[in-house]
């Protein structure tokens, strides 16, 4: 793209600050001419290898929506975007007679199923580009675009992580079908928050204003029926199905409730687990909506295995749990991975599910114990366990009031709670760790940057004396540390002293609340919009 036009994008678009504030910029779509159109579609294809490809293919997808506009731009956009990540995974489905490890097919079948989420994450943010069109304004656009196209450009990624500890050869070949998917998602996401501004962006907020919602109060458009499933008690939940190892309920392991669920069930589906150890895997696919799982307790009801990285898996597939289906809830339940320090990477608990909350829940084991990969998240009066990087991926997660526990690491390892993974700064993700307990029984960093745009916010949370008095960490040498953001506000304790804490430049001692209000339930992950209807108690914004 020329510097003109990029000049031009430059003066046509508003400003794109790191915390956005609430003041609204309308720009008349019909003052945007067809010069300007074409800007943004060259701002659509910038990068791209196939430069006139990229183009053509827009234009035709733009002549099949109406009149230019910058709806119908991105929305073109979205459209030859989608278009390629299938090819991607023709492509990648072409090559898996060329795996000769296990390692390798395990690597195959991760990106075969992160290009779906992330076709899946394009086809949800065309529908609401359409609702967009059609003049709806009830939707909540802007925070779902942001989240959806923020997990579509991470999915890539992951599955190129995948192949660690091969010989990297079938890697690169499938890195050259995912070049231009990337590109073309990270274009559409950087045109729409650039254009976030025009006329099409709701209201910040739409519902009625939350300050908490610290008791078991309901929406009026909660069935009596919710209402009372989520105030019971374990014992007395109205479940749609009961797992007991002692086969006293409909099914003796969870994985069975599972597969027996309805897919994408447009209602809550409710599983009951009585008290007991179940040492299985479970795996919960895109299509299984709105499950919630329910226990006896922490401690009472266990997921439990010790799948790991040095066994051949990748870390995507290490998960006790993996819940990747929209509106996933947990309550009273632990999940646990046994392999222990030795075995490196091994997950407890991976979450691609959007919207999803967990509440009273204990998270357990060593390397990347909790794996927030993506989309919107919620933890609340959790538990979490771990040694190195064990809160870690690319979601957009707020926990509240939850109790962080580090345990004793290999020699010469570093004990550090999270690593997140932003690898852009238009992406909405980042880690809240709001109103809770850094209780460090080794010396412990409170982060290191996995990826160029990483962001972490401590917010009035209690930090015990071995977090050390640096706070936070290298990943290795100066990488990212311009570009991270990390920030602490009002923690307290004798490990969040901050006169020795790191001098970086992405690095933020929070003194105002508007900033640090940003990182909070109701603004951060939209939490208004969706968590009451969860039942799960949450405070919206901040609590001092």
């Amino acid at each position: 793209m020329s510097m003109l036009s990029f000049l031009f994008i430059l003066m046509l678009l508003p400003s794109f600050e790191a915390i956005p504030s609430d003041e609204e910029v309308f720009i008349n779509p019909s003052e945007v001419q067809t010069q300007d159109m074409q800007a943004l579609i060259a701002q659509a294809c910038m990068d791209i290898e196939n430069q006139n490809s990229c183009l053509t293919n827009i234009h035709n997808e733009l002549t099949k929506i109406g009149p230019p506009s910058p709806t119908s731009v991105v929305s073109a956009a979205l459209k030859h975007t989608l278009n390629e990540a299938r090819v991607a995974i023709d492509n990648i489905t072409k090559i898996t007679t060329f795996s000769v490890s296990y390692r390798e097919q395990q690597a195959i079948e991760d990106c075969r199923e992160l290009l779906d989420f992330s076709v899946s994450e394009l086809a949800w943010s065309m529908g609401e580009m359409r609702r967009i069109r059609s003049g709806d304004t009830n939707a909540q656009y802007e925070g779902n675009l942001e989240a959806w196209l923020s997990a579509a450009l991470s999915n890539q990624d992951t599955c190129l992580e995948g192949f660690e500890g091969t010989d990297r050869r079938l890697e690169s070949y499938i890195s050259g079908s995912l070049t231009q998917v990337t590109q073309l998602i990270s274009n559409v996401l950087s045109l729409y928050t650039q254009l976030h501004s025009l006329p099409f962006k709701p209201p910040r907020n739409t519902t009625t204003p939350l300050t908490s919602h610290e008791t078991l109060e309901f929406p009026e458009w909660m069935s009596e029926g919710d209402q009372e499933l989520l105030k019971a008690k374990p014992h007395g939940v109205r479940a749609d199905a009961v797992v007991a190892l002692d086969g006293s309920g409909h099914y003796r392991s969870i994985t069975d409730a599972v597969n027996a669920a309805p897919s994408y069930s447009q209602r809550r589906y409710v599983i009951y687990v009585k008290k007991g150890l179940y040492k299985e895997n479970v795996d919960m696919k895109r299509k299984m909506t709105n499950i919630m799982l329910v226990g006896d307790g922490i401690g009472q009801t266990i997921i439990t295995s010790n799948r790991n990285f040095m066994q051949g898996w990748t870390t995507f597939r290490t998960a006790t749990l993996a819940v990747s289906g929209k509106g996933f809830i947990a309550k009273d339940m632990s999940f646990r991975n046994t392999a222990g320090p030795v075995n490196h990477q091994a997950v407890a608990l991976r979450v691609d599910s959007d919207q999803s909350a967990f509440y009273r829940c204990s998270v357990e084991g060593h390397q990347d114990t909790l794996y927030a990969h993506s989309l919107r998240q919620f933890y609340r009066e959790c538990e979490i366990y771990g040694t190195i990087d064990f809160i870690f991926g690319n979601g957009a997660a707020v926990l509240q009031n939850c109790k962080i526990y580090t345990r004793v690491p290999l020699p010469l390892q570093k004990v550090t709670i999270t690593a997140q993974g932003r690898k852009s700064p238009h992406q909405s993700t980042g880690f809240t760790i709001q109103d809770s307990y850094i209780l460090a029984t080794q010396p412990t960093y409170l982060g290191r940057p996995w990826k160029q745009y990483s962001r972490t916010v401590y917010i009035n949370t209690y930090m015990s004396g071995l977090v050390q008095p640096r706070g936070w960490l290298e990943w290795f040498g100066n990488f990212a540390l311009n570009t991270l953001w990390y920030g602490e506000y009002r923690n307290y304790g004798p490990g969040a002293a901050l006169a020795a804490r790191v001098r970086w430049p992405g690095y933020h001692v929070i003194k105002d609340a508007s900033t640090a209000s940003y990182f909070t339930v109701q603004r951060f992950i939209n939490g208004g919009t969706w968590l009451p209807s969860t039942g799960v108690k949450f405070t919206a914004g901040l609590t001092n």
